[in-house]
């Protein structure tokens, strides 16, 4: 069976599910529905309700990054089954910190995380998983190189999995656990999503690249603005945007809460096809290209489909940074210097980054490097660090080649390895103490405190790779290439041109394979060794199920003030050391949280010692030791952030019944339900302000558990008074199921029986 017959086959099932989909709504489709209808299990004829049914999908692949793929192995060996169900991968991205350069780098990787690599290596060999070594490149860029393809739906282990809906597919980020559920040859359970249209016209032009529009857009839309649903780039200016450009913008989608972003299929994805050495599979989109494509009448109106439409003229769009500390703090270029002034921002930077898995494509570095290269002729070295992190071997390969690795070099900058590196904190930085302000700027896709590099009081900003470029070339957070001019070596003041690039390489791509780990037919023969000694991996043991009895007299552990995402709850950097031990990285539990109870973030009053000042941590496990179980209160967009299930998992063993909140972000919620924790959401969310630090909570509802059922939270204060908080939950059917069998694994792995 070649590549492409999966493929025509899902095309050939497609046109008649669409065409009934139609007669049923009466109306025209847009592009994920197409998508989704032709994923979902069953014959198609009950159309799911946006954003109320939940539905079945069969996933054509599933992708992990090295960070989350530990932990779902583990989930997954404990299945018992021989081989995964459907085509899946392992990436090495996560676990390589840079330090010095690329082949140092790498080097030392290698031997660090050497018994993960072999655990990795192994079961991937052993269930039939793809394995791409460390200095591969990075997951998404990876995907998008090999496996995306117009009409496909895939899940992956990381939230940026939706770079892959730059090719047209609907590419969705997920906690382990879902994806040990479609590994295991079983639907994956979703909430239908709803629908928001980007709709844009117009042409990118002078520095304006395709990451201006997500900036755009997320500053629009803010951090939980797409939380939900399908964001969907259609109209005449979707189709003028490289299909890098795509993946760029759909990359960053996750930044506004969206279950993903897509484009539709165009010759832009035919030639990237092409590139990539897919001519086969570009062939058969084009040859069935409408049912890659919304509807026609459906672009032409897409107020009357969609439940949103956000209008943007790509002629007028000007460049944008977006920071500090959050993703949607948008502004144009043009206004930085003024407010960076006024806020009393650090305006000397202290490094500049392009690349990562948003912006490391032929065509973003080709673009960079010609503003590096006008500046070294101009005998202008970077006023500031330069980093440059090339997203896969075939990039790097490709632009070492063209020149453009020389030319960041003579800038003065250093190439890192072809890995995750500073965009997830793992940047070994030794220039700035920690606690001290300082500005960094660079072309990541995420911007939380203490994010790139450990520090709180770093403020990171997020721009296009060209622009970054500029402002390492100036040293300056108020310098804005389009109207600022740089100083030559001759005292000359020059305006840096516009900045040209090629989409895709004209000599073609320098095709790498080398890191490829093909796995055998039969893997039975092979041995999984876990050392019962190890820090770094541990097996699992299954949680116990849950009883009424825990949901009564419980203790809060704290409440989360303002912004909570899943760095917050449980920090990466350092602690990725420990993503296959879930005993050793509960020590990172709620350590960037703010507690609304205490001045030190990551840290409570243990109740049980007089308010003794403690790791939120270690005052969970005291409770949990002591028979306690206990909550935690949390505000708007809970959790929002990266799909790592460590933070649902963490709390989970160290004694977490429920988790209330103003509102979640949907891959944190998804990831409580899979893990047995109870996740429920403030009717009133005034509610959340009536929380007092040593209250005891008990929960009336709970024998009556279903869809849509009602929570009322008793929370019973010290002085005797209550408050009752009337709450819902989004819990389908085996969601509930889930939650009694005391994590969604138990009921694959020992046939619950449903509660009664």
């Amino acid at each position: 069976m070649t590549l492409q017959d999966p493929i025509l086959s899902l095309y050939k099932g497609a046109a008649e599910r669409h065409e009934k989909a139609r007669q049923t709504l009466g109306r025209g489709l847009t592009l994920a529905e197409k998508i989704l209808l032709t994923h979902l299990d069953g014959d198609g004829t009950t159309l799911p309700e946006r954003r109320n049914d939940y539905c079945d999908l069969r996933p054509d692949r599933v992708a992990m990054q090295d960070a989350t793929a530990q932990m779902a192995i583990l989930q997954f060996m404990q299945a018992g089954l021989d081989q995964v169900q459907v085509p899946s991968t392992v990436h090495c991205d996560h676990l390589i910190q840079a330090k010095h350069d690329a082949s140092r780098d790498l080097a030392e990787a290698q031997n660090s995380n050497a018994e993960v690599y072999r655990f990795l290596r192994s079961s991937s060999e052993k269930y039939g998983i793809g394995f791409w070594e460390p200095g591969s490149g990075i997951i998404h860029q990876v995907v998008l190189e090999n496996y995306a393809f117009p009409g496909g739906l895939m899940i992956g282990t990381d939230s940026h999995t939706p770079n892959a809906g730059g090719l047209g597919m609907v590419a969705i980020g997920v906690g382990g656990a879902d994806a040990v559920d479609v590994m295991a040859g079983l639907p994956w359970n979703v909430k239908w999503p709803g629908a928001i249209a980007v709709y844009l016209t117009g042409e990118l032009s002078g520095w304006t690249a395709a990451k201006d529009v997500i900036l755009k857009v997320a500053g629009e839309l803010t951090v939980k603005g797409g939380t939900g649903a399908i964001i969907e780039y259609i109209g005449p200016g979707a189709r003028s945007i490289s299909c890098t450009g795509k993946a760029t913008i759909t990359n960053m989608g996750a930044e506004i809460g969206a279950t993903c972003s897509v484009f539709p299929f165009d010759e832009a994805m035919s030639k990237y096809l092409e590139s990539t050495d897919r001519t086969e599979i570009a062939e058969l989109a084009r040859e069935h290209a409408d049912l890659l494509q919304p509807d026609p009448e459906v672009e032409a109106d897409p107020a009357s489909v969609y439940d949103q439409v956000l209008e943007i003229d790509l002629n007028t769009l000007e460049p944008h940074v977006v920071g500090p500390h959050s993703p949607d703090r948008a502004r144009p270029i043009s206004q930085l210097a003024e407010e960076a002034r006024r806020e009393g921002w650090p305006l000397e930077l202290s490094a500049a980054l392009i690349g990562s898995c948003t912006n490391s494509s032929y065509e973003d570095l080709d673009r960079a490097a010609a503003v590096a290269g006008q500046a070294t002729g101009l005998g202008i070295r970077a006023a500031t660090r330069f980093l440059i992190s090339p997203g896969s071997t075939q990039v790097f390969r490709t632009v070492e080649r063209d020149g453009q690795v020389g030319t960041f070099e003579k800038l003065g900058g250093t190439v890192l390895a072809n890995a995750c590196g500073p965009c997830i904190g793992q940047w070994h930085r030794t220039d700035i103490d920690k606690g001290a302000s300082n500005s960094i700027v660079s072309s990541f896709n995420r911007n939380f405190p203490g994010r790139n590099d450990g520090n709180a009081e770093t403020l990171s900003f997020l721009a296009s790779p060209e622009i970054v470029t500029a402002f390492a070339i100036s040293g300056r957070l108020d310098f804005n290439p389009l109207v600022d001019r740089v100083t030559d070596d001759k005292g000359v003041e020059t305006l840096l041109d516009v900045p040209s690039g090629d989409s895709l390489p004209a000599a073609g791509f320098v095709a790498d394979l080398s890191g490829y780990v093909e796995p055998p037919a039969d893997g039975s023969s092979v041995q999984i060794e876990v050392d019962p000694a190890s820090e770094r991996l541990k097996l699992l043991e299954p949680f116990l199920p849950r009883q009424e009895s825990e949901y009564s007299h419980m203790r809060v552990l704290f409440k989360a003030y303002g912004k909570c995402t899943t760095d917050h709850i449980s920090p990466a950097g350092r602690w990725l050391r420990f993503r296959g031990h879930l005993e050793n990285i509960s020590e990172n539990m709620f350590l960037g949280a703010v507690n609304a109870f205490h001045e030190v973030a990551g840290l409570g009053h243990d109740a049980t010692d007089d308010g003794t000042s403690r790791a939120l941590h270690e005052i969970a496990a005291r409770y949990r030791d002591a028979g306690d179980p206990w909550i935690v209160v949390g505000d708007e967009n809970y959790g929002e952030g990266s799909s790592r299930e460590h933070a649902a998992m963490s709390p989970r063993l160290m004694g977490c019944a429920a988790v209330v909140v103003r509102s979640y972000a949907r891959i944190h919620e998804t990831n409580l339900k899979k893990q047995g924790i109870l996740p429920l959401t403030f009717d009133d969310p005034a509610d959340y302000d009536r929380v007092e630090e040593l209250d005891r909570v008990s929960m009336d509802g709970l024998d009556i558990l279903a869809p849509g059922s009602e929570i009322t939270v008793v929370f019973q204060h010290e002085d005797g008074t209550e408050d009752r908080a009337r709450c819902s939950h989004t819990l389908s059917e085996s969601q509930v199921k889930w939650f009694w069998a005391g994590a969604a694994l138990n009921t694959l792995t020992d046939g619950f029986d449903e509660k009664a």
